[in-house]
């Protein structure tokens, strides 16, 4: 009777095993693909508008065209590097998973740590991101910089939807992190 227990406790811990492991290998496949989704969809982000500009208000204003685009802004770029990082380890990461699953438990704490870091990461190149953003749609009135997002409409929405999708991403790294937490309670 006792043997039939420890056999049942021993088969249900090999299938609580292999459902984490599968939970892992998914989460970071969906780290890898938001991550991925979130740099394409910013990197080709651009929008060309003819913009009135006045030089003087007896002569007629200039038209001319101005174009919006992610490479313009540091903290744009911050943000597309943040990504590509995060998407770049995520594949990685989802590799060793898929080779190594949890028998080394250095590797497994690595990863863990990895993970974190990828959290934060992605968090401070979406706060980067959303800062300017904000700066972007409201102005500043205090330092006379204007709004451009009613100028440049599509481009703000598709860099609005490509920070969803980046906070997305680092909400499943923080999965992950998690994850290992419960695994060791």
């Amino acid at each position: 009777m006792e043997v039939q227990s420890r056999k049942e406790v021993k088969g249900s811990g090999v299938a609580k095993s292999s459902l984490e492991g599968k939970c892992n290998l998914l989460l970071r496949l969906c780290a890898l693909v938001l991550t991925l989704v979130a740099a394409v969809v910013i990197v080709a982000d651009k929008q060309t508008k003819v913009v009135p500009i006045s030089i003087s208000d007896s002569l007629p204003p200039l038209d001319i065209p101005v174009t919006a685009k992610w490479h313009y802004m540091s903290a744009y770029v911050y943000y597309v590097v943040a990504n590509i990082i995060a998407c770049a380890y995520a594949t990685l990461s989802f590799i060793i998973a898929l080779a190594n699953g949890h028998k080394s438990k250095l590797l497994v704490t690595l990863i863990t740590l990895l993970d974190a870091t990828m959290v934060a990461l992605l968090f401070s190149g979406n706060g980067a991101a959303l800062a300017i953003g904000v700066l972007a749609k409201h102005g500043n009135s205090h330092v006379l910089w204007n709004k451009v997002c009613n100028v440049f409409d599509k481009f703000c929405n598709q860099v609005a939807a490509s920070c969803l999708i980046s906070l997305l991403g680092s909400l499943v790294f923080l999965l992950l992190v998690m994850l290992h937490g419960l695994r060791r309670t």
